[in-house]
């Protein structure tokens, strides 16, 4: 299967021989929650707390070449401001079927905006718990735009600027459970005018089917500082 053989790859070279992002190297900003700080309330030390109103609450979104696990909650999960009570929660969680390898998942923002910073969130009690994907970002205006590039399709080749490199494991997979959240911004304050984000999800690691993070939220915040 294609999808799966792409992924699994990229999974077990650990994300390495990626293109340079075209745009000033983002600031990704990781915390981790642990034990009883891993709560409904997801306050992280440094990243913020997921928000109920921002850019993605009425984005569409789109799966490309991704299928959501039966044991999933819809797609809209992620832009739902509903988050889990729970570390192992699915019904409360966005995570791509056991076995697929992970997948690409399409957010259509309605109009092009500028981007102050995209926030991701998870929380599981093991090995579902830490993101590792790629996110990149297009307003569209390309030619060669191409708004659901499939996983065998490189999208920098149609339109698409790689926009940040995300891999929250570390080196003891025992110590990978709890809360995550990430919150990619730039030094400048703008990462830049778009309409589209894709996140290229991958597994987090292939010792069996069930690598597919549990993705509790995903935030996009626009930049409304004047320029």
């Amino acid at each position: 299967m294609i999808l799966k053989a792409y992924h699994l790859v990229l999974a077990i070279t650990g994300l390495l021989s990626l293109p340079p992002a075209i745009r000033a190297q983002p600031q990704i900003t990781v915390d981790h929650n642990t034990g009883n700080v891993a709560n409904a309330e997801f306050k992280f030390k440094r990243v913020p707390s997921p928000a109920r109103d921002d850019a993605a609450t009425k984005a569409k979104l789109m799966m490309v070449d991704a299928e959501a696990d039966p044991n999933s909650a819809d797609i809209s999960a992620l832009t739902d401001g509903i988050l889990p009570t729970t570390d192992d929660q699915p019904r409360r969680n966005f995570f791509l079927r056991a076995g697929s390898g992970g997948g690409r998942v399409r957010m259509d923002l309605g109009s092009v905006i500028e981007l102050a910073q995209v926030n991701t969130y998870s929380w599981h009690p093991s090995a579902r718990g830490p993101q590792v994907y790629r996110l990149w970002a297009s307003d569209g205006a390309d030619p060669k735009f191409n708004d659901a590039p499939k996983a065998n399709i490189n999208p920098a080749g149609c339109g698409w600027s790689l926009i940040a490199t995300v891999d929250t494991r570390s080196n003891d997979e025992d110590k990978d459970g709890g809360q995550f959240g990430v919150s990619i911004t730039s030094q400048r304050g703008s990462l830049g005018k778009f309409r589209y984000l894709l996140f290229d999800f991958y597994v987090t690691e292939i010792a069996d089917d069930f690598g597919n993070t549990f993705y509790s939220e995903i935030d996009v915040v626009a930049n409304h500082a004047p320029r």
